[in-house]
């Protein structure tokens, strides 16, 4: 696994593969360059020496972001690589990771330390999945892990039991939508739609996302799309 150029100088992607449920697909790890030249790793994958190598290329790991309550497990393999970074977590991989030791929790305002380069929204109104969807100013990206799902007949590395249950039951098949366990989870629609209204008043262009293809073109009204159900349009 190795880092590959999304935005020149600003982003860089890393995908790692993913066996849940007897499925298989894969994950997918954003780091950013901040304006100061620091690094932030977003939603981290395994560290192998060559990734870890990679990473370090690009500048000082600074921040360590772990934005969702289902993408923790690589967490302490990010905090042994980069020893020095400070670990941000989305509410609710508490009770999932007692035993990760953090700095901060994440939620609507961004931390000092990034204020000046990301927005972000914590998702409320939902019982199962919890997230922090980040927007990245100076590229116009909207980077997330769940709230969206994009599998495609050209998605790389796709096992056939998740494409015969994306495709043929829960038709999310080139059809983008927020995870299956947000789709049974919201327990509080309107704090859910206030929650991705706030998210749909960035200026994005295209969205990077964990599980699926990028979105590179009219990503806005993709998103938009993907979220009617709870935007009531």
């Amino acid at each position: 696994m190795r880092l590959t150029s999304y935005i020149a100088n600003q982003i860089w992607l890393c995908a790692y593969p993913v066996r849940l449920a007897g499925t298989a697909f894969e994950a997918r790890m954003t780091v950013i360059r901040l304006a100061s030249g620091r690094i932030m790793l977003h939603s981290p994958g395994p560290m192998s020496a060559a990734l870890v190598e990679d990473i370090l290329a690009l500048g000082p790991v600074a921040h360590i972001v772990v934005p969702g309550n289902f993408h923790h497990l690589h967490a302490t393999s990010a905090q042994a690589a980069f020893p020095q970074a400070k670990t941000w977590i989305c509410p609710g991989v508490e009770t999932r990771r007692p035993d990760l030791k953090y700095d901060g929790m994440l939620g609507d305002v961004a931390p000092e330390d990034w204020r000046e380069d990301i927005d972000q929204v914590l998702v409320r109104g939902t019982r199962l999945m919890r997230e922090v969807a980040i927007y990245h100013r100076a590229s116009r990206t909207l980077i997330l892990v769940d709230l969206i799902e994009n599998f495609t007949d050209t998605t790389p590395n796709i096992g056939g039991a998740l494409k015969l249950w994306f495709k043929y039951v829960l038709r999310m098949w080139d059809n983008p939508k927020p995870a299956p366990e947000y789709r049974i989870g919201w327990n509080d629609r309107a704090a859910a739609a206030q929650s991705l209204r706030r998210i749909l008043a960035w200026d994005f262009r295209r969205i990077v996302l964990s599980h699926g293809d990028l979105i590179d073109r009219d990503a806005h009204d993709v998103a938009a799309k993907a979220w009617s159900g709870i935007l009531g349009r």
